[in-house]
């Protein structure tokens, strides 16, 4: 009999294949002795400490399936190497490609100044009434005619691409090859610096690894016209915070719309909070991993049989 260990933390009902059963586990609780045998295990909001115990202490686990896009903290728990790690990839493309687009509407319509006005009780007058044509003055007021550079096309950016076409906005993404993806143009991310110029809006939707860390720094900062806004929905350690502050403040930056941090929660004292031309989520855009059933019923069943799993991020 196969076991497969399955999150308190949200409710879960794959199809299950004969000699297979299902247990469930407290994700903030180290595993209990009688649960140590299983040969996979799902995570989704599994502290870091609790992935580290399991990774030490269940001597049969053959695959961990996180329902997470990405699988930097399960990687870092120290699971053996025989250890399969498959990714949610896909399960967050519906929701993150909302709230990127919520963020990125919120800068064009100013929605950070505009609710600091509303708590003071002060009415926002240059921020409202007669206002200037998108893009006059050199600002981005509007996604009509925005260039939009989204670093880091997944296919969350193949949902999100369309939602900022319709509304005007013309997008180009940045991979690690440059092509065409979902009928857009990519370029390579060795090119991404004589496109910045040109940026009204950076998305960073990058994965954390050792070749993203903080590549949003000053020199990307610099690179962007000074009305240009970051966005990032990808992971916090992809965006040196400090560049991005010091760039707001000196006016090299519009502003910032953010929804992970280096470190999270996002300590109190951090001046990212106080920073008016900041938006800060708290990592937010995700949250809800749509279809993790169906995912788990196909790598269930492939397990069992032997098969290649989907979404396979080490075999």
């Amino acid at each position: 009999m196969t076991t497969v260990l399955l999150p308190s933390s949200i409710p879960l009902s794959p199809t299950l294949p004969d000699g297979v059963r299902t247990a469930t586990y407290d994700v903030k609780e180290p595993l209990p002795e009688h649960l140590l045998d299983a040969e996979a295990l799902v995570a989704w909001g599994n502290p870091t400490a609790q992935l580290a115990d399991a990774a030490r202490r269940m001597g049969r686990l053959r695959w961990v399936q996180a329902l997470a896009a990405g699988t930097d903290g399960v990687l870092a728990a120290g699971f053996a190497p025989h250890v399969q790690v498959t990714s949610g990839r896909g399960l967050h493309d519906g929701p993150v490609a909302e709230h990127t687009l919520a963020l990125v509407l919120a800068a064009a319509r100013r929605l950070p100044e505009l609710v600091r006005a509303q708590d003071e009780h002060r009415w926002a007058e240059e921020l409202g009434g007669i206002q200037r044509l998108p893009h006059e003055g050199g600002e981005f007021r509007s996604l009509s005619g925005a260039r939009v550079l989204i670093w880091g096309f997944g296919s969350i950016a193949a949902r999100l691409a369309p939602l900022l076409t319709v509304l005007g906005a013309q997008v180009v993404g940045v991979a690690s090859n440059a092509g065409q993806r979902a009928g857009y143009p990519v370029i390579a991310a060795r090119d991404v610096a004589r496109t910045l110029p040109g940026t009204d809006v950076l998305i960073a939707i990058l994965p954390a690894t050792p070749a993203t860390r903080r590549v949003l720094d000053a020199d990307v900062f610099a690179a962007l016209p000074d009305h240009a806004w970051v966005v990032n929905v990808g992971r916090g350690s992809t965006l040196d915070e400090d560049d991005l502050l010091d760039a707001i403040r000196a006016g090299r930056l519009a502003g910032a719309a953010l929804d992970v941090f280096e470190t999270e929660p996002l300590p109190p004292g951090s001046p990212l909070w106080d920073e008016p031309r900041v938006l800060i989520t708290p990592h937010a855009a995700g949250g809800r991993p749509i279809g993790a059933d169906t995912l788990l019923s196909d790598n269930i069943g492939a397990f069992v049989r032997g098969e290649p799993l989907r979404n396979v991020v080490r075999r």
